[in-house]
């Protein structure tokens, strides 16, 4: 037992130096983006705020604003209305899915617009400031702005971090339940103990939340591992081939279609093959789950090609629909989001504690030489 806990210490001291910048950058930008909507909308006030011409006034048609997306982004792979439950004093956001053929840029875009005027307010790739800094951090946490490489690299570290918290369990294993009961004194008398026993705790007592983080993030992007992804993201965008029936007769019957959902995300299609599509909770069901109710409308005739509903799903689909609530925190109200931006920064502290414990180490060992 001996040996592999060598082994397990070893593997845990290299995997945590390797990543622990990395797993670093990605505590600290994944606590920012807990709060990002908040965020974004307080930086940004005076520039989202749009004032509607009359008291209950409504909006342009959504096939306009389509058509204008379109007109100015003439290859789009896709564009996504991010808020389509927008307060009647708040921009419309839409994510453009943009691709230059370029595995060195994650091609996404965002353009707000004024729902009353279709005035451009803000717009931008992601990889620039232009859309704003939380937008920038957003693309930043998914792939350190490196593109696909960064994406995999993202992921890579995801699996890193599971296998550091694996290793810890083997090396920590005999302390495991005293520490969770606090019956492991926390040791001040140096900054050597003070950072093994630091390690040691926030280890131990964030396992759970860790885990769960890092699984559901090495999840989510797996696709980044996929050879055929990385072929597709180098050709570039064709050029867009438009719906042939209006947005938002579309809209108006996917609502018809399930008249109890709340819709949260809407996607417009650019290119052949994709469909029309609204997504979201329906009424009364929790909020752990990332959209699990969708209509499909083939853009070219109007007509509803899927109905998706969460009770159709299987165990394991059901499971994975919670993976995007579970990795962000957006499943909760403000205590929980407050209780994951604390423990999102976890990851760093144990960097910064675990680099500490390695050079005390290697002190000691050059020390004995």
């Amino acid at each position: 037992m001996k040996k592999t806990t060598k082994i397990a210490f070893a593997l845990h001291s290299w995997l945590g130096l390797i990543s622990g910048i990395f797993l670093l950058l990605l505590g600290l930008s994944g606590s920012a983006l807990v709060f990002m909507k908040e965020i974004d909308q307080q930086l940004n006030a005076d520039l989202l705020r749009v004032h509607p011409p009359a008291p209950h006034a409504a909006p342009i048609p959504l096939d306009r604003v389509y058509r204008q997306i379109t007109a100015h982004h003439p290859n789009l792979a896709g564009i996504a209305w991010l808020n389509p439950n927008a307060a009647a004093d708040q921009a419309w956001a839409f994510r453009l899915y943009q691709n230059d053929g370029r595995i060195s840029t994650y091609d996404l875009g965002l353009m707000n617009i004024d729902p009353y005027t279709g005035k451009v307010l803000r717009e931008g790739k992601l990889r620039e400031f232009n859309p704003g800094l939380m937008h920038w951090i957003l693309q930043f946490h998914w792939s350190f702005q490196l593109g696909l490489p960064g994406l995999l690299l993202a992921t890579i570290f995801g699996i890193t971090m599971l296998l550091s918290m694996l290793t810890g369990l083997i090396i920590y294993r005999k302390f495991f339940w005293r520490v969770l009961l606090f019956r492991v004194p926390f040791k001040w008398d140096n900054w050597r103990r003070a950072s093994s026993s630091l390690h040691r705790m926030i280890g131990v007592w964030t396992l759970l939340f860790n885990l769960i983080i890092f699984f559901t993030g090495f999840w989510m992007n797996m696709f980044s591992m996929d050879p055929a992804y990385w072929k597709k993201q180098m050709r570039p965008a064709p050029e867009n081939t438009l719906a042939e029936v209006s947005m938002d007769s579309m809209l108006r019957r996917a609502k018809a279609s399930m008249p109890d959902l709340m819709i949260k995300n809407i996607y417009l299609p650019t290119q052949p093959g994709k469909d029309f599509r609204i997504s979201g909770l329906r009424k009364g069901q929790l909020p752990l789950f990332y959209n699990p109710n969708s209509v499909s409308i083939d853009p070219k005739n109007g007509r509803i090609v899927h109905v998706h509903r969460f009770e159709d799903m299987g165990i394991w689909e059901k499971i994975e629909s919670s993976f995007m609530p579970l990795h962000t925190g957006s499943f909760g109200t403000t205590p929980v989001k407050v209780g994951y931006v604390l423990l999102g920064l976890t990851p760093g502290l144990l960097s910064i504690t675990g680099a500490l414990l390695f050079w005390r180490r290697r002190s000691k060992t050059k020390g004995s030489v």
